[in-house]
């Protein structure tokens, strides 16, 4: 049975947050003179640090109450809160599946947390039977889950992630972040069955706002108050909330350009896999191939010298490289150079 008083710190469950002055006075009209802002200027006032109208948006668009939802200054926000609402430094334990998304590591070591790794199997699935014993450790609190899988592309078993929730008397946060791009559906549709579940996507992928910062968290009540608690008072911009409100108001656009990188990525594959130095190119449900080649260092370093910059994977995967699907141009550039190597 899930018991989140068992897994929440102490100290953030008896922490008092900090009341800013738009916490105690939300209006939008009156003569404003209880936050010490300057009265000029065009950016002088401070955010909804709520992000009331951007949650009302995503309520409307993902179907999930606007209680039940937190914004993040990126998915790494939401990543950092988690470690400091779950793990007491230097005692508790966090885990995830290798080769994936690398903060989960970073924001672990910051915040003294060990951070076990089980690998993938060959088809980068989880193998069960190797998370079994990890699960009864009484110290692991939270349970990393990156689907579609960065830098692998592929969607995690569904009956995997269920039975690890089922089983898992922690959290589970499942990773999203490129779930706009897949033909699988997103695993929010499980929220209200499993109250030790958070899922977690972002506005820098398919909505293409990687420099606003704006992540999301859709969990329970009760865990999306505890991220309330422990977030900085103003943790997202006003620039940065009316850039997702904005974006979320022109869905067409959204569709028609995450469309056209989904055509663009199958126009790319086809041109991979007739080089002759590619030797696989992994199956993606995101906006990127995980590729197979010879020689991952050299290709990599032979693009740069003709500008055309790539990820190096090599330390993750041996000999592969991850390749970002760009414009119609930027393709074209990427495969010329391509073509010309030998």
């Amino acid at each position: 049975m899930f018991d989140i008083n068992k897994i929440v710190r102490k100290n953030i469950l008896e922490l008092e947050k900090y009341s800013s002055a738009r916490d105690e006075f939300s209006g939008k009209e009156g003569v404003f003179l209880d936050a010490n802002e300057n009265p000029f200027g065009r950016l002088n006032r401070y955010p909804d640090p709520y992000q009331v109208e951007l949650k009302s948006k995503l309520e409307k668009l993902k179907g999930i109450k606007s209680s039940s939802i937190f914004i993040g200054n990126g998915s790494d926000e939401i990543i950092d809160i988690a470690f400091r609402i779950f793990c007491n430094p230097g005692k508790d334990k966090a885990l995830t599946f290798t080769p994936t998304y690398g903060m989960y590591t970073v924001s672990a070591a910051i915040n003294q947390v060990e951070l076990m790794q089980i690998p993938l199997n060959n088809e980068f699935q989880i193998d069960l039977k190797q998370v079994e014993a990890f699960l009864e450790d009484e110290n692991l609190k939270l349970i990393f889950i990156c689907s579609p899988n960065n830098p692998t592309g592929n969607i995690i078993n569904k009956n995997d992630i269920i039975s690890i929730l089922k089983k898992f008397k922690g959290i589970v946060i499942i990773d999203e972040a490129y779930i706009d791009f897949s033909e699988s559906e997103s695993l929010i549709s499980l929220l209200n069955e499993y109250q030790n579940l958070i899922i977690s996507q972002t506005f820098s992928k398919a909505w293409g706002l990687a420099a606003a910062r704006v992540g999301v968290a859709y969990s329970s009540e009760t865990i999306t108050s505890l991220f309330n608690k422990v977030k900085p008072p103003y943790n997202v911009s006003k620039m940065n909330q009316l850039s997702a409100i904005e974006a979320i108001e022109n869905e067409i656009d959204f569709k028609q350009n995450v469309h056209i990188i989904l055509k663009e990525k199958e126009r790319l594959k086809n041109e991979l896999i007739q080089l002759a130095f590619v030797k696989k190119v992994y199956p993606s449900a995101a906006n990127f191939f995980l590729v197979e080649v010879s020689d991952a260092e050299l290709l990599y370093n032979q693009l740069i010298e003709q500008k055309i910059i790539i990820r190096n994977r090599n330390k993750q995967v041996k000999n592969t490289v991850r390749i970002t699907i760009g414009s119609t141009e930027e393709n074209n550039r990427l495969i010329n150079a391509l073509k010309k190597i030998k």
